[in-house]
């Protein structure tokens, strides 16, 4: 089995490089709208200064108030501005809270949008070697926890950790200014302490956090690789082995899981002892003061508003730290999608394919998949403009990774592919792959309708368009059968559709692309010979004045092919014609009279 290219990172250390390397990666897309995020910031600071505001209203007025039994100002009348301003920094706090919100909506989704279309784009750049390692489920977990972390970070960073911090500094600017400096003192002690804490201990736990994404996405994994292979679990009834399995990655995480939920209760503990002691040393500081006529009651009231107005958020931000830890530990393992190298890219100066016949020329063309086992040796052949090529061996002997490097799905390692000349590492993928279809042996359709799988080869087309196409390819007569038509639904991969039927939507796609290079990859071994015969003569047909590569399994398919080569352990070991090929008396020769004698054995079976 191969290593997978794209795999966890270990649970004890992030896949990125760091909080401030993902944070330096965010900032970009957020600075987009840097007008709105300036704005959002003002209001924040209005907010916070309407919130600090209130105390000091509440203060006046607790003094205003505060009047001895029989003192002549007894009759005095309700003190009605400074109630008036209590309401109105009251009111200022939530309109300045909701229109900072508001501002950074649209920055806060589309940078969501922004990533999560990157990666998208990103993982669809990537080599086919990258898709055939990676874990689907594991990957898709990764990308939607990470594309979530990215708003929980913007959210809990610009809507609680820096409002309180701004409200932190306003506190204790009036602290310092207003009374004695052990208030400042013992706030700001309580403050470095609490941070301290909860930064360590957080830190310690991170790792508790990290094995249970870890053995989540794994467990996820596995669960989506069972479904998705569901026939052959049910072919070997082996429900309770995966049930198992299954359940042996949902034990691992619930251990995990029970780990970090010990520390957690640790953590709020120790967070809940310091800010009581802060608080009960506050309040004594303030009794005294009012004992000995240092400070009135408004002050007391006043600083112990503060208390609350600053604890209680303050109360939150260790959940609020775990959570920004966890949201760049998943946004981490989401930007490490970006840093995956694209192996095969456009060069800087890459034009437009342009075809004029479209010849294909492989000149000399080594190739290995690892670079301990080499795949295709000194591979020299042309396919003339409208000409027909077959490629024919037995299997591993390299005829598949001719169409993937026609694809250019990777790099050549030695020589060039060529088309009407142009050197594919100087073209764009792009041009390249508009220029060829390809009917492959495992037809795999998406989960959507016959008529959107036939558009597929050219988005956009109209219904006109993908009847003709349908027609072509002998299967609008099946499709208009059907109750729902071309609305009808093919079911994961296609599977509610036979092989042939398949096919002939695989053809008719193609037929709609109407490439000027066409491959057919062995399109009819997996079907019955009544279903082949039929296939095959529209796969001929669809050939005619395109340039064709044919690679087959059954020689029968490919007899009238302009050219023929055989492939044998990644070397071309003969080519010419049929019957040039039948003269030679080698290799080819040897598989037609193998297959033709077991044909004659299917006949006489299916006679007797």
């Amino acid at each position: 089995m191969r290593r997978s290219a794209y795999s966890a990172a270990p649970p004890d250390q992030a896949p990125g490089g760091g909080d401030i390397a993902t944070l330096k990666t965010l900032l970009p897309y957020l600075w987009v709208y840097k007008w709105r995020v300036i704005a959002a910031m003002l209001a924040l600071v209005g907010a916070k200064m309407a919130n600090v505001g209130v105390p000091v209203v509440l203060k006046h007025l607790v003094d205003d108030m505060t009047i001895s039994p029989g003192d002549p100002r007894m009759v005095l009348v309700l003190p009605v501005a400074m109630l008036v301003a209590y309401g109105a920094l009251r009111l200022s706090t939530t309109v300045f809270t909701e229109l900072r919100e508001f501002l950074f909506a649209r920055v806060t989704q589309r940078a969501v949008r922004t990533i999560a279309l990157k990666v998208f784009r990103h993982l669809h750049s990537l080599s086919l070697r990258f898709h055939l390692n990676r874990q689907t489920g594991g990957m898709t977990r990764d990308i939607e926890r990470g594309t979530r972390g990215v708003g929980s970070l913007i959210s809990y960073t610009l809507f609680n950790i820096l409002p309180t911090l701004v409200e932190i500094t306003l506190v204790l600017g009036y602290l310092v200014t207003h009374y004695d400096i052990w208030f400042s003192v013992i706030t700001f002690s309580a403050l470095v302490l609490y941070i301290t804490f909860t930064v360590v201990v957080t830190n310690w736990r991170t790792h508790f956090r990290r094995t249970m994404n870890d053995l989540d996405s794994k467990a996820n994994t596995k669960a989506i690789d069972s479904l998705l292979n569901y026939e052959t679990v049910k072919y070997f009834g082996n429900e309770e082995y995966e049930a198992k399995r299954y359940d042996e990655g949902l034990q691992r995480f619930e251990n995990a899981a029970v780990k970090s939920q010990t520390s957690l209760s640790l953590l709020n503990t120790g967070q809940s002892a310091i800010i009581a002691t802060a608080v009960t040393l506050i309040l004594w500081r303030a009794a005294q003061g009012v004992i000995d006529g240092s400070m009135t009651l408004g002050d007391l009231v006043l600083v112990n508003a503060f208390m609350i107005q600053l604890y209680i958020p303050l109360n939150f931000l260790g959940v609020i730290y775990r959570e920004i830890k966890q949201s760049l530990a998943d946004m981490e393992r989401l930007f490490s999608l970006l840093d995956q190298n694209r192996e095969v890219a456009d060069a800087p100066d890459a034009r437009p394919l342009l075809t004029h016949g479209a010849q294909v020329k492989f000149s000399h063309v080594d190739f290995s998949y690892e670079s301990k086992r080499q795949i295709l040796f000194d591979v020299d052949f042309t396919i003339a403009a409208g000409t027909t090529t077959a490629v024919v061996g037995h299997s591993g002997s390299g005829k598949s990774t001719l169409s993937r490097l026609l694809f250019r799905f990777y790099e050549v390692n030695g020589g060039s592919i060529t088309i009407d000349g142009q050197d594919l590492r100087s073209i764009t993928q792009d041009s390249l792959r508009h220029a060829i279809g390809i009917v492959p042996q495992d037809t795999v359709l998406f989960n959507d309708t016959i008529e959107y799988n036939i558009a597929y080869g050219k988005p956009g087309a109209t219904k006109e368009e993908i009847v003709a196409a349908a027609r072509a390819a002998s299967i609008h007569d099946f499709i208009e059968s059907l109750p729902d038509g071309y609305q009808s639904m093919v079911g994961e991969r296609g599977l509610k559709l036979s092989g042939g039927e398949k096919q002939r939507v695989a053809i008719a796609r193609t037929l709609l692309k109407n490439p000027a290079i066409l491959i057919f990859d062995e399109a009819t071994s997996a079907l019955d010979s009544k279903s082949e015969q039929a296939i095959q003569a529209q796969l001929k047909e669809i050939a005619r004045d395109r340039t064709t590569m044919v690679i087959a399994h059954r020689l029968s398919t490919v007899a009238d092919a302009h050219q023929i080569l055989v492939l044998d352990h990644g070397r071309i070991v003969e080519r010419g014609t049929h019957q040039d090929l039948l003269a030679a008396h080698g290799l080819y020769a040897q598989m037609w009279e193998r297959q033709q004698a077991r044909r004659e054995d299917n006949v006489v079976d299916e006679a007797a």
